[in-house]
């Protein structure tokens, strides 16, 4: 498609009116209606195909912000078709799980809409997963295919996974040994039939690996029906419409890329940008903002802090129309810059899970409390209770749950695949507790508190202790391990270890360096730890369990006590 043609889009001014016109009507009336028989990939992509076939769809920008490929809704329609049935040629069938690591080219969305339309059910993951991440994916999913780039691949084939389908994107006749190239792959399967009525609103989708402090990562199995689910998350908090050109920042390895960049915006008719960054700065993503005429953008919180610090008045972010931000609460001075480069833009906060789509968010029909996550999502019943589930008064913190009795709302997950006992945990009675904290004041806005279990936030990555202390104690200098947050202004947290050596070993800034180094080989990089501290022992409960409450205590108040 020719990238002339995104001039030509009328996109909705500063002024357009708010797709969430009265926020108290549409919670009283909206509600998503889903077929028995539902693939989003027909039912969206195919449906707008069909009715705008030269609508742009997806715009892939490499680090620059040059254009590598405007992609029509005819166009992505079809990368689905010859993708799926690729796939059906090499063996894969209805049910069976997809490992997809790949970064922001426009082959990914051939790769995992080419999956969901014949019933396979991809699993996403960041690009940054080392062999070992990936080994343990692939066996905890019972992934019998891949597919991936050239450095993904080496990955792959490190783990000796016994996969029957290896396809790998960008490599051409220089495909590596036992694997396919995915153009040719597709080229050879080219357009034609594709099962007409492949599945069940109630069917796995896509499966995401989420963060634990006590275990290994969740698996996180969407059901079809997830696809209509960002319905809400497009519509009402990214405020969408044809003409938009919508960014989310992203990796497409975690649930955001299925936030942004997915079928909510797809279908709300706007068009997709994606962009292979590298490091981001301001200068770039304001040049990208500028150049493209972005209406809608949404980053992490970690991203914006950045942005404030750029040169706001050497760019043209006229275009600019809606910007939201999710991952943890945005801090008002953050805000108020924004608002005043932009000349006038409010960053909207949004929350949700990976179990969910966005599910308390800010809009622009009504007022801003900085700091607040905002309202319920129309759609979704929002509440916070106590341990029991009882109401807790206005004001009072309790854990934030979604009501899923009597009616479910449409994108909650069904449970953790192949995990009874945590989904057992997390639906309790008619809610599903989000392991969260929050309150609620008498309007109705949800301010949160934070995790009810130990998850890090760092630069808008979820981490979990429990794998970083794990690669930790695989060091031989390192006997016990823990792992914790400690508040940052520019990463949110930085993920700190706290170890007791090893008999033999000797604390120094050298084996800290060298036990950083270790983790970075052991795990994917943005897990390793930037603090390794030293002492003789941890604080535990009468069950042996590390109280890494008091852990940051000790950080915050600087009195982490010395030893090794």
């Amino acid at each position: 498609m020719d990238p002339a043609t995104l001039a030509d889009l009328v996109r909705p001014g500063r002024d357009a009116p708010p797709r969430l016109a009265d926020y108290d009507s549409e919670r009283a009336s909206f509600a998503l209606e889903v077929p028995e028989r539902f693939n989003p990939v027909l039912a969206i992509v195919e449906t707008w195909a069909a009715e705008d076939p030269d609508a742009p769809a997806v715009l892939s920008l490499d680090a620059a912000g040059d254009v590598v490929e405007l992609q029509s809704i005819a166009e992505l329609a079809l990368a689905t078709r010859t993708a799926a049935r690729a796939l059906l040629a090499a063996g894969i069938k209805k049910g069976d799980h997809v490992f997809v690591m790949l970064p922001r080219v426009p082959e990914w969305y051939a790769a995992m809409l080419g999956c969901m339309r014949i019933g396979a059910i991809p699993m996403p993951g960041p690009n940054l997963l080392t062999p070992k991440d990936i080994k343990d994916r692939i066996e905890r999913a019972g992934a019998v295919g891949a597919i991936t780039d050239a450095a993904g691949a080496a990955k792959v084939d490190a783990t000796n996974a016994p996969l029957s389908v290896k396809l790998c994107v960008g490599s051409g006749a220089e495909a590596p040994s036992g694997w396919r190239d995915f153009a040719a792959a597709c080229a050879e399967a080219g357009d034609g039939d594709t099962p007409q009525d492949p599945t069940h609103r109630d069917d796995p989708l896509l499966l995401y690996f989420t963060s634990g402090t006590v275990s290994a990562p969740k698996m996180v199995q969407h059901t079809h029906a997830y696809g209509l689910g960002h319905v809400v998350t497009a519509r009402f908090w990214h405020d969408l419409r044809p003409g938009d050109l919508h960014w989310t920042v992203t990796d497409t390895g975690w649930a955001k890329a299925a936030w942004g960049g997915l079928f909510g915006q797809l279908h709300e008719r706007a068009c997709i940008v994606q962009v292979a960054l590298g490091r981001p700065d301001a200068d770039t993503i304001f040049g990208i903002l500028a150049r493209h005429g972005i209406t809608s953008f949404c980053a992490p919180p970690t991203l914006y802090r950045t942005l404030v610090q750029g040169d706001f008045a050497r760019h043209d972010l006229s275009a600019l129309r809606h910007c939201t931000s999710a991952g943890e609460p945005l801090n008002p001075e953050v805000i108020r810059a924004w608002r005043a480069g932009t000349g006038g833009l409010t960053v909207y906060d949004g929350y949700g899970q990976t179990e969910t789509c966005c599910v308390v968010a800010n809009y622009r029909s009504m007022d801003v409390r900085p700091g607040s996550m905002g309202r319920p999502v129309p759609g979704w019943d929002m509440t916070v209770v106590d341990d029991d589930g009882e109401p807790v008064e206005a004001g009072e913190v309790g854990n934030v749950v979604v009501r899923h009795d009597p009616r479910r709302p449409v994108g909650l997950f069904p449970g953790y695949h192949g995990n009874e006992r945590a989904t057992a945990e997390v639906f309790r009675g008619p809610f599903y507790f989000t392991g969260d904290r929050a309150a609620v004041d008498e309007d109705g806005y949800f301010w949160f508190e934070g995790r009810s279990d130990d998850v890090i936030t760092s630069s808008a990555y979820r981490i979990g202790p429990f794998e970083v202390e794990s690669a930790l104690v695989e060091h031989p200098a390192v006997m016990e391990a823990a792992v914790v947050g400690r508040d940052d202004p520019e990463r949110t947290q930085l993920v700190v270890a706290i170890c007791i050596l090893a008999p033999g070993h000797q604390a120094s800034p050298e084996l800290a360096k060298e036990i950083q180094d270790f983790v970075k080989e052991h795990t994917a990089p943005y897990k390793y730890p930037r603090e390794v501290h030293f002492v003789d022992e941890l604080p535990k409960t009468v069950s042996g369990k590390i109280r890494r409450v008091e852990l940051r205590g000790w950080l915050a108040d600087g009195r982490l006590p010395r030893g090794g």
